[in-house]
């Protein structure tokens, strides 16, 4: 069978294996292997993402923070689709637990209150009543993750890295200072660095090579598209209920997406929705909202996976040469892809990350040799 030589392989070719790859082969031959047809089928190609500073843990909103000139000002000829458009939030205090509200408020500077009636004028589908506090958060913007993702295959493309669609890794070894990974059909790909970018997956690579796995947990996240007729919700805010038991936004201008926020720990598959779940997020945004739901027009739902931290795992494996993790992103993929790509070059070339403030000591939070004995805290 055919074995294929480069300088990395990538497993994985959602939006963290793709950005990944995408910025190795600036200077790298790159090979970026994925199991199914196409590539983020699973989570990435499931992602309704916005782009939210104040959304994680501190190293994902440094990450979030340091994207945002990519996602406004791409390299030329990245995309042929704006990446962006812009989408303030609403949190909305349902009655009676407006202190939801004051704990929002207290996280951080990024959200100011506004008036139930400000908030009406905004999505004048809100229920008389329902809603004790509002609050507003500017500056957020909506991603168009699918021109994103591509953007990232195709600079990969334009800079000799290559794609393997179809390839599920069946065995991994390191032989004579090469990572060698077999793939379903007998191709083999051979590198010094192996890059393990498998999502919910990512457990299941390391376990494959040997590698102590990190105690990742994928979670279902379920999205539901309704009419909201006759509400036109093209122009509202992204909503989200103070508590997270639902949130929504817009979708394709004369519908509504939401969520019940779920989070249920699953093993790694092909997710599908569950019935109760979309009744729970259409009973929840109706307490809120005053619209009528006689049909879900579609339901669906992908994986979230998280580490047992709920922070990113970037760095090399301790005691396997060669093996670097790109996990745990969580539901933070989409909007730190560009920085988090860009630092996965940069610390598997040795480089300084100077373009990410506080860079060493955010590098030092991440490492997923924090997993490989009893935990210390890293502040930063």
């Amino acid at each position: 069978m055919d074995t294929h030589l480069t300088d990395c392989i990538v497993i994985g070719a959602g939006i963290a294996g793709a950005s990944a790859a995408a910025h190795l082969a600036a200077d790298r031959r790159v090979a970026l292997i994925e199991a199914e047809e196409a590539a983020g089928y699973h989570t990435t190609g499931r992602s309704a993402a916005l782009w939210i500073l104040s959304y994680g843990p501190l190293d994902v909103r440094a990450l979030t923070g340091a994207s945002r000139s990519f996602f406004e000002s791409p390299p030329e000829g990245f995309a042929e689709a704006k990446l962006w458009s812009p989408r303030n939030i609403l949190t909305l205090a349902a009655t009676g637990d407006a202190a939801a509200a004051q704990e929002a408020l207290a996280a951080g500077p990024w959200l100011k209150e506004i008036s139930v009636a400000a908030a009406r004028a905004m999505v004048p589908a809100i229920r008389p009543g329902a809603v004790s506090a509002a609050l507003l958060e500017e500056g957020t913007f909506d991603l168009d993750v699918a021109a994103l993702h591509q953007g990232f295959l195709a600079q990969l493309r334009r800079r000799g890295g290559t794609m393997a669609l179809r390839s599920r890794s069946m065995r991994i070894e390191r032989q004579n200072g090469a990572w060698e990974v077999e793939v379903t059909g007998g191709a083999r790909f051979r590198a010094p660095i192996l890059v393990n970018a498998a999502g919910a997956w990512a457990d299941e690579v390391a376990t494959q090579a040997n590698i102590r796995p990190l105690g990742l947990v994928p979670k279902r996240r379920t999205g539901v598209i309704i009419d909201p007729a006759p509400w036109q919700p093209a122009d509202w805010p992204a909503l989200m209920e103070a508590r997270e038991g639902w949130y929504g936004k817009p979708e394709a201008r004369t519908r509504l997406m939401i969520s019940p926020a779920d989070e249920t720990p699953i093993h790694a598959h092909d997710v599908q929705p569950d019935e109760l779940d979309v009744a729970i997020a259409v009973d929840r945004m109706q307490q809120m909202l005053d619209i009528e739901v006689k049909r879900v027009e579609r339901a669906w739902a992908g994986l979230r996976t998280f580490t047992p931290d709920g922070s990113l795992a970037f760095g090399f494996a301790p005691g396997a040469e060669g093996f670097f993790w790109c996990a745990g992103q969580g539901g933070y993929g989409i909007q730190t892809s560009p920085a988090a790509g860009r630092l996965v070059a940069d610390m598997i070339a040795g480089r300084d990350s100077d373009w990410l403030p506080d860079s060493a000591r955010l590098v030092d939070s991440i490492r997923p040799g924090r997993f490989a004995w009893p935990s210390r805290s890293i502040r930063w």
